[in-house]
């Protein structure tokens, strides 16, 4: 048995049954801009966290006696999600113009890309 890994031609293999096939490359079409359909889950507290990407969650939660919207990084420690340092808190009021604004902002977002 030969150790060298040639490829040894017969006469008989030339059919076209026998040569491998060139396989076609996809032509993948571009797809609609999807929009991500919200997740939420339940936080250590019992309050609602919507997710915005992996580690990134929205939160409302009452501070003070004060509402507030939370926009923060997670992260992982013994097995429980703890929210991080990197995030923001908007009050009622600071969350009502960011929604007025919106529009605009998304205008500007589509702009630039």
């Amino acid at each position: 048995m030969p150790k060298s890994k040639e490829f040894i031609s017969s006469s008989e293999s030339d059919s076209e049954d026998d040569k491998p096939k060139a396989k076609k490359k996809k032509t993948e079409k571009p797809k609609p801009a999807e929009k991500p359909k919200p997740s939420s889950s339940k936080g250590k507290d019992g309050e609602e966290m919507f997710q915005l990407s992996k580690m990134r969650y929205v939160t409302v939660s009452e501070f003070r006696g004060k509402c507030f919207v939370n926009i923060r990084e997670y992260y992982e420690s013994d097995g429980e999600m703890k929210p991080g340092k990197k995030g923001i808190a908007l009050n009622a009021e600071q969350w009502t113009r960011l929604k007025e604004q919106m529009e605009e902002i998304d205008a500007k977002l589509k702009s630039m890309q």
